[in-house]
């Protein structure tokens, strides 16, 4: 069997085509392939503003510029997510407070998250960055109801989301990201991702004076918007038109400190490309979820993600399938043997060195550090077939028969 990885991209000839008609066109970046995505991708997640970044950590690092995250502020999010979804924070000079995840779920407890609100002054923090781990949505809806007790803001972390949904408590969906219950949410087109379109990102919001810092803060700072320039037409060395002063056509203005952090036009050619087929990737992650769930729901040695993700409320992405084993170690090093590379996601942040030194340590949050020791994320992508799903589960079977 040919290697069998826990991610992996699908590009098709349609993609092909998308970007090379784009290569071959006037514009690789600052193009109009930036704003046809951006339409198209706020349209699929339901949502008024979308912009396109260059990577899910710029994201994430605009997304807390533009909430205004300042030296010193508190922000609360969870332990078990890539390092990003903190360090945004970090990147601002704000601080990290962790809060322990949900046994069931994987994702940030809301109960612990209140649990730590309560204990401290009102005001102490300043937002939640909740994560959708590994595809499964968080209810946003119950997070906004905490947050609005305690005057938060909310980012929420969807890059594993895409299509994911919640139905709030007025029986509507919500679909991650799309604004009704958060001030801003950050996607990933990174190649293990839903969308895949190399590297880039994107940040969605409903709010109007969010969406139009974002793009001023992904350019330098930068504007060309008449209208919003502070310097005179006379600094600028502009001139006197039927009477009246005017910009000349080159001059910009740099109003904030901001960074390049622009996609390019063929990466969103391909990523508009990828989106056209994201609803057909992810009926193919559900059966293959459903066929994880079906080999090991009622296994005496696996705790499957099926297991506990039963809600009929709720719709996963599968942007990874997750089980929990007491050998995980052994299991990782079988399969390996066996071309199969199952991952782990993720090592607890908190315990990362550069958080350790901010006073956290092994035992702070014991709920994520036991699924830390135990988990272990399978091949998840729309393209593995089923002959090389079954040769997954009977190989993860042959070795727990020996344990």
């Amino acid at each position: 069997m040919k290697i069998i990885p826990y991610g992996k991209q699908e590009i098709t000839s349609s993609d092909i085509e998308a970007v090379v008609s784009v290569l071959q066109s006037d514009y690789l970046t600052q193009g109009p392939a930036i704003k046809e995505f951006e339409d198209a991708f706020a349209n699929y997640i339901g949502v008024k503003y979308a912009v396109a970044v260059s990577n899910g950590t710029a994201a994430l690092h605009l997304a807390a510029m533009t909430i205004n995250i300042k030296p010193g502020d508190k922000v609360i999010t969870t332990p078990i997510t890539f390092a990003a979804s903190a360090n945004c924070v970090r990147y601002c000079g704000g601080e990290v407070v962790f809060a322990d995840i949900d046994a069931n779920t994987f994702l940030l407890d809301l109960n612990k998250v209140r649990a730590l609100l309560e204990q401290h002054p009102k005001n102490t923090f300043k937002g939640i960055i909740p994560v959708d781990f590994a595809g499964y949505p968080v209810n946003m809806e119950a997070f906004r109801q905490l947050a609005d007790e305690y005057n938060l803001w909310i980012i929420e972390d969807a890059c594993h989301a895409p299509g994911a949904w919640f139905t709030d408590s007025k029986g509507n969906k919500q679909y991650s990201g799309n604004g009704v219950y958060t001030d801003l949410a950050i996607y990933s087109f990174h190649p293990v991702k839903h969308i895949a379109a190399g590297e880039g990102g994107m940040i969605t919001t409903n709010k109007k004076e969010l969406y139009e810092q974002l793009l001023l803060l992904r350019t330098h700072g930068i504007t060309r918007k008449t209208d919003d320039f502070s310097n005179s037409v006379a600094i600028a060395n502009g001139y006197p038109t039927n009477n009246e002063s005017v910009f000349p056509g080159w001059y910009m203005e740099m109003q904030e400190l901001g960074f390049n952090y622009r996609l390019t036009d063929f990466q969103a050619a391909l990523g508009l490309s990828q989106l056209k087929r994201a609803d057909m990737g992810l009926k193919r992650r559900l059966e293959i979820a459903k066929n994880y769930d079906n080999a090991f729901q009622h296994h005496p040695k696996v705790k499957s993600q099926g297991i506990q993700l039963t809600e009929n409320n709720f719709e996963n992405a599968y942007h990874l399938y997750v089980i929990e084993v007491n050998d995980r170690l052994g299991l990782y090093n079988y399969l390996r043997t066996k071309n199969i590379f199952a991952q782990v996601h993720y090592f607890p942040t908190h315990l990362m060195p550069y958080y350790r030194q901010f006073g956290w340590k092994p035992g702070d949050f014991p709920v994520a550090e036991n699924y830390y020791s135990r988990c272990l994320s399978l091949p998840m992508y729309p393209s593995l077939s089923d002959e090389q799903q079954s040769y997954v589960i009977n190989e993860i079977n042959n070795y727990l028969a020996t344990v």
